[in-house]
Formats: C-alpha cells, sequence, structure tokens
C-alpha cells in the first residue's frame, strides 16, 4: 500500500524542519535513500510536495494539505499501538493542551502527584492560545485541553475553577493608593490585555466596555510576562488572572498589583475533551488530580 507510513513520517518530518538533510539526520537515514522515497510519492500521486531552494524545503499548497492528512493518520496508527500495548489511562500517553496562562502555575503539582500515582504515564503539555487548543482538540492532536469552557462547544467538559482577576500598575501611577480596584477607577484608563486569540482579551473588552476604558490596540502581549512589563512603564493598566499574580507578578517590584472588584472580572477553567470520546475513569482521574491542586493554590472550586 502505498504512501507507505515510513514514507508519511518522511514527509512530514521534513515538512517540519524544513530541510531534506535535517529530516534524514533526525530520521537516521542517508538524504539520497529520504529524496528517493519523497520522489516515489510525487510520482505515484502526481503532485509536487516540496521546493528545493537555498534556505531549504518549503511545502507547496498540495503539500501542506498531504502533510495535515498524513499527520492524522500517523496519530491514529500511534493510538491504534498504544491501545493495544498498553493498560495505564490514556493508553500511557497523555497529550495535554494547556493555555500559557495557567499551565507553569497549576501542572507542577499536577504533574507531581500523576507520577506519584502514575509513573508509567507519559505526559506530553503543550502550551497554546485558545484558538488553537479548539483546533488541536478536534483534529486529534490533544487527547484533552485546560481551558475556557465557553470557547470549546461540543466538547465533554469538566469545570475545575474560577479564576479572578487583578489588576497590574506601574508603581507611580495612582491606582496604587487603591486597596481594591473597582469599574469607577478603570474610566478612561488604557487596558493592557493579550492578543485576540485568548479569552483574557475577550474578557478584558468587556470590562472595558462596562468601565469606560479603552482597550489599547498599540500592543497586544502575547505572554502575561510581556503585559506586565508594559504595565511597568507606564503603558497602561495590565488586567492579568490570579493565578500568574498570585505566584509570578506579586514577586515583581516594578508593579503594583491590586484585586479587580467587577461582576465579570474573572474566568473559568475546565477541563475538555472531544464530544466523540466517553466519560472515562482515566478522565475522573485527571478530573480530581487538577481539583485537588486548584484547592491547594487557593482558586474557587466549581462543580
Amino acid at each position: 500500500m502505498r504512501p507507505t507510513l515510513r514514507q508519511l513520517e518522511y514527509i512530514v518530518t521534513i515538512h517540519q524542519l524544513g530541510s531534506f538533510g535535517l529530516a534524514a539526520e533526525r530520521l537516521h537515514v542517508s538524504q539520497p535513500s529520504l529524496s528517493a522515497q519523497v520522489a516515489t510519492v510525487e510520482a505515484e500521486l502526481d503532485i509536487r510536495l516540496f521546493t528545493r531552494g537555498r534556505n531549504g524545503a518549503s511545502t507547496t499548497a498540495k503539500g501542506l494539505e498531504f502533510v495535515s492528512r498524513a499527520r492524522r493518520i500517523l496519530s491514529e496508527v500511534e493510538n491504534l499501538r498504544s491501545a493495544m500495548t498498553a493498560s495505564l489511562p490514556f493508553d500511557g500517553r497523555l497529550r495535554l493542551g494547556v493555555l500559557p496562562s495557567i499551565g507553569p502555575y497549576l501542572l507542577p503539582q499536577v504533574m507531581r502527584e500523576l507520577h506519584r500515582t502514575l509513573p508509567a504515564l507519559r505526559v506530553i503539555v503543550r502550551e497554546e492560545n485558545t484558538l488553537s487548543l479548539d483546533e488541536g482538540l478536534r483534529n486529534g492532536r490533544f487527547d484533552a485541553i485546560l481551558s475556557t469552557p465557553e470557547d470549546h462547544p461540543n466538547t465533554w467538559q469538566r469545570p475545575l475553577f474560577v479564576e479572578r482577576l487583578w489588576v497590574a500598575v506601574a508603581t507611580d501611577h495612582p491606582l496604587r493608593q487603591r486597596e481594591v480596584v473597582e469599574a469607577a477607577d478603570l474610566s478612561t484608563l488604557r487596558l493592557l490585555t493579550l492578543d485576540t486569540g485568548h479569552r483574557l482579551s475577550r474578557i478584558v473588552y468587556a470590562l472595558a466596555g462596562e468601565a469606560g476604558a479603552i482597550v489599547s490596540t498599540d500592543y497586544e502581549g502575547t505572554s502575561l510576562d510581556s503585559i506586565l512589563l508594559m504595565a511597568a512603564t507606564g503603558a497602561g493598566v495590565a488586567v492579568i488572572p490570579d493565578l500568574f499574580a498570585r505566584r509570578q507578578a506579586v514577586h515583581r517590584e516594578e508593579v503594583v498589583l491590586r484585586p479587580l472588584r467587577m461582576p465579570d472580572a474573572h474566568r473559568t477553567i475546565a477541563l475538555l475533551f472531544p464530544g466523540s470520546e466517553q466519560s472515562t475513569a482515566s478522565f475522573d482521574l485527571l478530573t480530581q488530580t487538577l481539583r485537588l491542586a486548584a484547592r491547594t493554590l487557593g482558586l474557587e472550586g466549581v462543580e
């Protein structure tokens, strides 16, 4: 049967690395052999997968479609192999997607507990924005994701906790004198948030509308650290979630943190898995571990 699984792996690896030479090294084959296998596939399907130039190999439009489909096939084959050879939860390998604003502050405790109870379970974690997490869950890249449930319809959802929001301002900002920041305090001020691929951005836009504030369009942060640094320069008021505020930002001397007291100044975080899946003991275990870690960190639980 052609193309073979090995040929699919060759083509996906070339696309990932952008080079026949680097792909050959990773796959432990000679470059001429690799090139011959790709040429065989191209000839049999009558398509061109790559164009070569000084800067390496560029994937053609048809090649991108091939790679997308090949990845799904390889993923299913790996899932089949794991299911047939493992008795661990998630067939021995959990592919978990998580928001960057959650992962570094919640997952260390979760990983320690999972390793203690299931030392043979392999956990692969990727941090991506809301839109990428949704795509990854639907195309099979992830077994489960940690994200905001309203952004992922038609999925199984296990609410975990509610995360309150804080503001961070420069040390000479007038809001430093407030013990708690309310809507009236934000009127006409410039708010800083992540780019629009994140649910946090949409929450901040809604809060700005309610408070009569302005969301900065001059700068959209790609990380919470970046908007914190912008706030430190006086560029605006950074709106940040609770975990990051209490476990990271509170130790920064260049900003002052204050809790934000508004009706919608919070976000819910849930464990989500594909709607085609059935609730299993594996997801029960992961849900319980995540909720326990959240309670340990002082987060408000949701059932």
